[in-house]
């Protein structure tokens, strides 16, 4: 069998400070053709270069990947600061758009960190620009220094709702996650339901209620080892069996359809 091609929102990058490049981390194709079953497409992240129609016929099913550039604020109706960080106005200009497209058309999605943020800002929500600076929460930063193994390690856990979608496809309403973002939600989008927090507070899983197709998103990394860890492998394998269904004509798998 055919399998279905999956588009990972790639980032922008100069090499040697000079040649610039779009790319996605070995992690995320990695995941998708060995989890989700796959076939990656790396898409670069400029509209001036992608079409939005094209991509949607293209791809059965879209990763909405982790970057260090942050959504611009003007996004969601508020001023830029110094603590926004940096930005990528390209990408927000595909990926916005590329969202509230497959939600209307129930085409599946998987948000990761800063995709999950964008999910929710297309659906009309907003951030906060550094939650380590709120009262009584946790710095969710990934460590500056250390291995890879390092700054990707379990750091704290995440609660779902109970037989919400999360706890019924982990099969666990509380499982351990690392933590590498500096940004999250602060006001939820329309439609977007909060299934899962940090022991802070933070807002960490959600999905998008009365949504045709597979919605869930998550501030975490699950692309880290996909394969062999017990939280991340259902979450790329039940994305990769709604593209299937996608590719193959069904109909969407929605988040009632999920475990």
């Amino acid at each position: 069998m055919t399998r279905p091609v999956i588009g990972i929102i790639g980032n922008h990058h100069l090499i040697n400070d000079q040649y610039a490049t779009h790319a996605g981390g070995v992690m995320n194709s990695e995941a998708v053709a060995e989890v989700s079953n796959g076939l990656p497409l790396i898409v670069p992240s400029d509209p001036a270069v992608v079409d939005i129609e094209a991509l949607l016929a293209t791809c059965a099913g879209f990763v909405f990947t982790g970057g260090r550039p942050n959504v611009h604020p003007e996004e969601y109706g508020e001023d830029y600061t110094e603590a926004h960080g940096t930005m990528d106005r390209n990408r927000d200009a595909l990926t916005l758009p590329l969202i509230r497209a497959c939600v209307e058309r129930g085409q599946p999605f998987l948000g990761l960190c800063r995709g999950f943020q964008e999910v929710n800002v297309a659906m009309g929500g907003s951030l906060y620009p550094e939650i380590r600076d709120l009262p009584g929460r946790m710095n969710h930063r990934m460590p500056p220094d250390g291995t890879i193994e390092e700054k990707f390690e379990l750091r704290h856990a995440v609660t779902f709702t109970e037989g919400g979608p999360f706890h019924r496809l982990m099969g666990a309403q509380e499982v351990m996650t690392n933590t590498l973002h500096g940004q999250g939600i602060k006001r939820a989008g329309a439609r977007v339901i909060i299934d899962g927090h940090a022991p802070d507070g933070t807002p960490e899983a959600i999905y998008i209620a009365d949504a045709p197709g597979f919605t869930l998103s998550v501030q975490w990394h699950p692309e880290y080892r996909a394969a062999e860890d017990p939280v991340s492998r259902p979450l790329f394998a039940a994305f990769g069996e709604a593209a299937s269904a996608w590719a193959s004509g069904k109909r969407p798998v929605s988040v009632s359809d999920v475990a």
